[in-house]
């Protein structure tokens, strides 16, 4: 089965967006020539998943980030909403995790990076995801959009790593336990 990697941002309080789905103060936080290891964790990557809020969010920036293909998992948004510039590049698909980690098996695809609040929280409780990588941001916001939300369980990681990194931004690696 493809195995599920998380490489994602939070505020010091723990929230990946404002309520109204903004980052900009993650956006502020930008360090010129600080490396905090995206481009090796994606250049592993065979696939990006990614909820709608978090596509949405994407469509706003000045230019398409990626170059590996993205699934956007959602059930309501539909192909043809997808902007032409972005048809080779966005599959929409209306599967739950293991349905679509299932097809991905299928189609030969190895790693897959897990993005978005919700998306990550189902694929977690769905025990869908190996590894996270969370970067805590020296901000607090107050409110927004938590990483994680509700479980019925406790789930279990084994630390791997932490940095820190001059601008203040914490990094830690965490596998987690089956």
């Amino acid at each position: 089965m493809v195995s599920g990697h998380v490489f994602i941002a939070t505020s010091l309080d723990g929230y990946i967006a404002r309520t109204d789905g903004s980052i900009d103060w993650l956006m502020r936080q930008q360090v010129e020539g600080e490396d905090h290891g995206y481009d090796a964790f994606i250049a592993d990557m065979d696939v990006i998943l990614m909820g709608r809020q978090s596509y949405e969010t994407v469509l706003t920036f000045d230019s398409w980030p990626y170059s590996k293909p993205v699934v956007v998992l959602s059930s309501t948004l539909r192909s043809e909403e997808r902007p032409e510039a972005l048809v080779d590049k966005v599959q929409i698909s209306a599967l739950g995790p293991r349905d679509i980690m299932r097809d991905l098996t299928e189609k030969g695809i190895r790693k897959a990076y897990i993005d978005g609040g919700r998306i990550i929280q189902s694929f977690l409780r769905e025990g869908l995801i190996q590894t996270m990588t969370v970067t805590r941001i020296p901000v607090l916001i107050g409110k927004g959009r938590p990483l994680f939300g509700d479980l019925a369980r406790d789930i279990d990681l084994d630390h791997l790593e932490t940095r820190h990194f001059p601008s203040g931004l914490v990094q830690s690696t965490y596998r987690i336990r089956t």
